[in-house]
């Protein structure tokens, strides 16, 4: 009998996660835990999860309990998975995070990985994220976690240099950029192999074939001579044209983690279209709508749970549940610490590989280096995620806003003294929501204008770096 703890259930992934791992074969029952602060929202994903729980135990003969709570610590107590799906600050902040930078000439698509709205998204989440790894191990130390909150490269490096939990940090972008090349290629998706590396959201697919025949002529082929297949996404098919292998993630996101196709507004009109393929403020926009949907959408299923369709999806979490459990190998695609997975990637970071799971849990699989244009892409957003996680684990400000002068959007668009005063104004609209070593002293700088040297106090005792006054 499993327990499953779901942090943060008012995600809208929650429904499809519980009901995957319901559908696992051999499977006849367990506990769901599901955990959020919102009450309300809690209320309306707990009252969906106990209707399918109650559907499957009839049609399966099966044995599922749903409990939920506003705090963990009551049902983290013997808990086999852990699945983190936080959003810390809700919608308050995803505005704030996009149209302020956006003053400075930053345009960002969904800014949650990278840029200012990730590296913000982080500073508020990773403080939240590591009181929860320190109750993991205190009441469930051998607990398996899944980690899908983003910034997922961010959150998965700080968990692996502050504790001793197992942590794999899951996304689907792998999953969806191969159905989606396959349908391109036309060729069965289960036909088809393909070797995948490097970073959340930023990983290459260094090979894609088909019966041993290699499937990226085809595809360039195609992107090339049929516009309707290029604008599908055209900044992943503008890199795989240029650096040679296309990326697992869509074009709105990969736009926000290179310096090309983002810092002109010609350069946006040309190459991001609408929605996931690179709208300017495509999440501020629709995020606080998505979620009111989301919501509306679970209480209907609730009041009829079958119209919730009982296949399995393709996220990793039910399939590392099940490999684990009843030790049925599988393979997945993970994001974990590197210690020589990639060998030309830093070795202390984070890296998104194939995985092997069986009884025993994940195995990471050595992939080897990348091509060098492609590591040094993703080296430049590991060492965003590296400033940002020593800043949040030392209190060292100096680190955050060196991360934000690396990122490659917004060192595209602006100087040094810029970014610094863009993350001043960021720091002070969300002083409620992130670190206090943040906003120290913060009135002091308060006339330093976006174009102005800007010289702050470190925010460490004996701290260095070109702020220290």
């Amino acid at each position: 009998m499993a327990k499953i703890t779901m942090l943060g259930a008012g995600s809208g992934f929650t429904a499809g996660l519980m009901r995957d791992i319901m559908l696992i074969p051999g499977l006849k029952g367990g506990e769901i835990r599901l955990v959020d602060i919102d009450k309300a929202r809690l209320d309306i994903t707990a009252r969906l999860i106990a209707a399918l729980a109650q559907r499957i135990n009839d049609e399966q003969n099966a044995r599922w309990r749903v409990v939920s709570t506003t705090r963990r610590r009551r049902v983290l107590q013997g808990s086999d998975y852990i699945i983190n799906c936080i959003e810390v600050s809700g919608t308050r902040c995803v505005a704030r995070d996009n149209d302020i930078p956006a003053r400075y000439g930053v345009d960002q698509c969904i800014g949650d990985t990278i840029g200012p709205g990730g590296i913000f998204k982080a500073l508020r989440t990773v403080p939240s994220w590591l009181k929860i790894l320190a109750d993991i191990e205190r009441y469930c130390p051998h607990a398996l976690v899944m980690n899908y909150t983003n910034p997922m490269s961010i959150m998965t490096l700080a968990a692996v240099r502050s504790t001793s939990a197992r942590v794999v940090g899951l996304c689907h972008s792998v999953q969806d950029t191969t159905r989606h090349l396959s349908r391109i290629a036309g060729v069965p998706y289960e036909e088809m192999v393909y070797r995948c590396g490097g970073i959340n959201h930023l990983a290459w697919l260094t090979e894609l074939t088909h019966r041993g025949k290699d499937l990226y002529p085809r595809i360039i082929r195609r992107a090339k001579r049929d516009r309707t297949v290029y604008e599908l996404d055209p900044v992943r098919f503008e890199m795989l044209f240029h650096f040679g292998a296309f990326i697992t993630e869509s074009s709105g996101h990969l736009s926000e983690y290179v310096p090309y196709f983002r810092k002109r507004k010609d350069l946006i009109k040309k190459y991001c279209g609408d929605g996931y393929r690179g709208a300017s403020r495509f999440y501020a926009t629709n995020w606080p709508r998505w979620r009111k949907q989301s919501d509306r959408r679970r209480r209907e299923l609730a009041r009829d749970i079958t119209r919730l369709d009982l296949r399995r999806g393709v996220e990793y979490a039910s399939e590392i549940i099940e490999a684990h459990l009843f030790d049925r190998p599988a393979m997945v695609y993970a994001s974990v610490l590197n210690a020589g997975l990639i060998p030309n990637l830093p070795l202390d970071g984070v890296v998104e590989v194939a995985n092997a799971v069986d009884g025993a849990g994940p195995h990471a699989c050595r992939f080897g280096k990348l091509r060098p244009q492609m590591a040094a892409l993703c080296d430049s957003n590991m060492r965003v995620f590296d400033l940002v996680v020593q800043g949040l684990l030392h209190n060292d400000r100096d680190a955050v806003y060196h991360a934000m002068m690396l990122d490659p959007l917004s060192a595209a668009v602006c100087s040094p003294a810029e970014i610094c005063a863009m993350t001043d104004d960021l720091c002070r609209a969300q002083k409620s929501y992130i670190p206090s070593f943040m906003t120290r002293g913060l009135s002091a700088r308060r006339k330093a204008g976006p174009r102005e040297p800007v010289r702050r106090r470190s925010g460490r005792p004996g701290g260095t770096g070109p702020f220290k006054a």
